[in-house]
């Protein structure tokens, strides 16, 4: 029944976004990735992302999840706490299949906002400037099956419901789904695919002019946008990888794959219809318990401010890991990535698996 209401959803969905003008980019908070461990692999888990962090990465995964439920947290700030990005997840196994439930929250408090500061004579009024935060929401439902019952076969579907605030200025609601796979090979390979917002995302604005606009000397400023809908683009993401085991205690597992964007981007590899972007990343763990991850991504063609030289900026990532019973802490750290920037972001993640706590 649960997979009826999914793919009936997606169907309504497909036939309402085919009726309508596609943009590049929006919601691009909810591309970030969750758990720490996915991050310190820059993203290279879309095929190995075994429990209820799934849903951000490929919701297929969460069929690894075999006994009672998962939850996690995570928190992380960016650009020196500018802005701070919080995640909180939910999986629970069903007779069928699992079942997910996330909620994400990125948001940038204490904005100043002067778009009062000047009279409609063009006097300045400093008392005038006041603040207002921006924040992006999320709730994802996701559920996971073996199609037909092939158990080498996992399945998943994100349903998403987004919310957009920017102060008084503006909200906009949204909904959207994803849909992802992982194939298991007999030789222990695993493939991987997630099609990020497949029907495109829709997103509906509702635009406070009156907030918005300023009038200076009979010239409006900061006029409301004419556009009150965005839908966004698909995105693909595959990858491959396999455990290799060293030793009775210790073990690797790489993964690399592309990520594919329907747009021009500045990737390495564009066109108009589509940009390709290569990713790698390993986990290396010892007896289950301890790991090091290492992680590369986002790799870009940019031109240089001071030289105006093209160059390729990449962003690197690492982490750790520890394992104690059914309770899990990761650390990553990363960069932006863009333009060779050296803002360092840390995200700290913790995950329950009540099913092996219990076992244990």
């Amino acid at each position: 029944m649960m997979k009826k209401y999914f793919l009936l959803a997606f169907s309504l969905l497909f036939g309402l976004s085919q009726s309508q003008i596609i943009r590049k980019y929006s919601n691009e908070f909810l591309n970030i990735g969750a758990g720490a461990r996915g991050l310190a692999m820059g993203g290279a888990v879309i095929s190995n992302q075994d429990d209820v962090y799934a849903s951000m990465w490929n919701p297929a995964g969460l069929m690894a999840i075999e006994r009672d439920w998962q939850g996690a947290a995570m928190h992380a700030e960016y650009f020196e706490s500018i802005a701070k990005y919080d995640y909180l997840a939910y999986a629970k196994v069903l007779e069928e299949g699992v079942f997910g439930v996330s909620v994400v929250r990125l948001g940038v408090d204490n904005i100043l906002n002067t778009t009062q500061m000047i009279d409609s004579e063009g006097n300045i009024d400093y008392d005038k400037i006041t603040k207002f935060s921006q924040s992006d929401y999320a709730a994802i439902l996701s559920y996971a099956f073996h199609p037909a019952g092939n158990p080498k076969l996992d399945v998943g579907v994100n349903a998403k419901i987004v919310y957009r605030n920017v102060g008084k200025f503006a909200n906009g609601y949204g909904f959207g789904f994803d849909i992802g796979a992982i194939y298991k090979a007999d030789n222990g390979w695993k493939f991987g695919g997630m099609l990020r917002d497949a029907t495109t995302t829709v997103n509906f604005w509702s635009i406070n002019q009156k907030e918005l606009s300023t009038v200076v000397n009979g010239e409006e400023f900061n006029p409301a946008p004419k556009d009150k809908m965005e839908l966004t683009m698909p995105k693909l993401n595959v990858g491959a990888s396999k455990i290799f085991n060293i030793n009775s205690s210790l073990y690797v597992l790489p993964e690399a794959g592309i990520n594919v964007d329907f747009a021009k981007t500045a990737a390495l590899v564009s066109t108009d219809f589509a940009s390709l972007t290569p990713y790698a990343g390993a986990e290396l763990g010892y007896q289950k318990m301890i790991f090091v991850r290492l992680g590369v991504n986002r790799f870009q063609s940019i031109t240089d401010i001071e030289d105006l030289k093209r160059k390729v900026s990449f962003q690197p990532s690492a982490g750790i890991g520890i394992k104690y019973r059914g309770l899990t802490l990761d650390y990553a750290i990363t960069n932006s990535g863009i333009g060779g920037s050296n803002f360092y972001s840390n995200f700290f993640s913790l995950k329950l698996d009540m099913g092996q706590f219990r076992n244990d």
